[in-house]
C-alpha cells in the first residue's frame, strides 16, 4: 500500500513539473501573439496596395514581362512550404505540410515537375525523414520573421523563376502557408505568387467601356522590373507574418489544453493517493483492533 502511495505522489510531482512548463509556454505564446497580430495588421494593407499597383501596371501597360506573362507550357513548378521551427503547436505543422503534399500531388497530376522550398525546421525534418528532395531551406525565424528573411526567399524564387527551364528554372511559384483568421481559427492556404494572376482591386471594364488610360514614367517595363520584386518580397513577408501569428495562436491553445489536462491528472492522482492512504489507515486500525482483541482473549 505504501509503495502505491509513493507511486501516486511521484506521478503528481512529474505532472506538476510538466504543468509548469506548459503554463510558461502558454504565457509566452500569449505575449508574443499580440505583437504578431499587430505585425500582420500593419503589413497586410501594404501588401494589398502593392499587389494592386503591380496588377494595374501589368494589366494596362501591355508589357511582355516574364513575371506577369503566362507561359505556354508549364513544365516545372516551385512550391514554397512555410512551417514552424518548433512543435508543441497542435495540428499547425501537420495541417500546412498536408496541404503542401496535396498541392504537390495536384501539380504532378497535371504533368508538372515540382521543386519544393522549405521554411521552418519542422518542414525540413518532415522531408528529410521521408528522404524527399527539396531545393532550399530557411530556418530559425518562424516565430519572428524579418523582412530580410522574406527578401532572401523572394530573391531566390525570382532568380529561379527567371532562369530557363533547361538551366533548372521554374515556370510558376506557389506558396503554402497558414492564414491567421482569429485566435481560434487558422487556415492552411495556397496562393500562386508567380506569374502574377490575381488583379486585386482592379475591375475589368464592361463591353462598352474603355480601359483607363495610364501613362508610365519611366517606361512600363522599367516600372515592372522595379515593382514586381518588391511585390514578391512583400507578399512573402506577409505570408511569413501570417504563419508566425498562426503558429503562436495554435501553440497558446495547445499549451492551454495541455495545462488543463495536467490539472485534471493532478486531481485524479491526488484523489487516488488519498484513497490509498485512507485504505492504509483503515488497515492499520483493523490490525490494531484485531491485535487488541487477541490479547484480551488470551487473558
Amino acid at each position: 500500500m505504501g509503495a502505491q502511495i509513493r507511486e501516486y505522489r511521484q506521478r503528481i510531482r512529474s505532472v506538476s513539473a510538466t504543468k509548469k512548463i506548459t503554463r510558461a509556454m502558454e504565457l509566452m505564446a500569449a505575449s508574443r501573439v499580440v505583437k504578431a497580430q499587430q505585425a500582420v495588421r500593419e503589413s497586410t494593407p501594404y501588401a494589398r496596395a502593392l499587389t494592386r499597383a503591380a496588377s494595374a501596371v501589368a494589366t494596362y501597360s501591355d508589357e511582355d514581362h516574364p513575371l506577369t506573362t503566362e507561359p505556354d507550357n508549364v513544365r516545372r513548378a516551385a512550391v514554397l512550404v512555410i512551417a514552424a521551427d518548433r512543435g508543441l503547436a497542435g495540428g499547425y505543422n501537420s495541417n500546412v505540410l498536408k496541404e503542401g503534399e496535396r498541392v504537390s500531388a495536384a501539380l504532378r497530376d497535371q504533368g508538372k515537375e515540382v521543386q519544393t522550398y522549405l521554411v521552418g525546421r519542422r518542414a525540413v525534418s518532415y522531408y528529410s525523414f521521408r528522404k524527399r528532395e527539396y531545393v532550399a531551406e530557411w530556418t530559425g525565424s518562424s516565430e519572428k520573421p524579418s523582412f530580410d528573411n522574406a527578401r532572401e526567399i523572394g530573391e531566390r524564387l525570382v532568380a529561379d523563376f527567371t532562369t530557363d527551364f533547361e538551366d533548372g528554372g521554374v515556370d510558376e511559384v506557389h506558396v503554402v502557408f497558414t492564414r491567421f483568421v482569429s485566435m481560434v481559427t487558422q487556415e492552411a492556404e495556397v496562393i500562386r505568387l508567380l506569374p502574377l494572376e490575381v488583379v486585386e482591386g482592379v475591375e475589368e471594364p464592361g463591353e462598352d467601356e474603355l480601359y483607363p488610360l495610364y501613362e508610365f514614367e519611366p517606361s512600363g517595363e522599367e516600372l515592372l522590373d522595379t515593382l514586381l520584386p518588391r511585390y514578391v518580397n512583400a507578399r512573402i513577408f506577409n505570408c511569413l507574418l501570417q504563419a508566425a501569428a498562426s503558429e503562436l495562436a495554435a501553440r497558446q491553445r495547445a499549451m492551454k489544453s495541455a495545462t488543463d489536462n495536467a490539472e485534471e491528472l493532478i486531481k485524479k492522482y491526488t484523489r487516488l493517493a488519498n484513497q490509498a492512504r485512507q485504505a492504509e489507515i483503515t488497515q492499520e486500525i483493523s490490525e490494531i483492533v484485531g491485535g487488541a482483541g487477541a490479547l484480551a482473549e488470551s487473558k
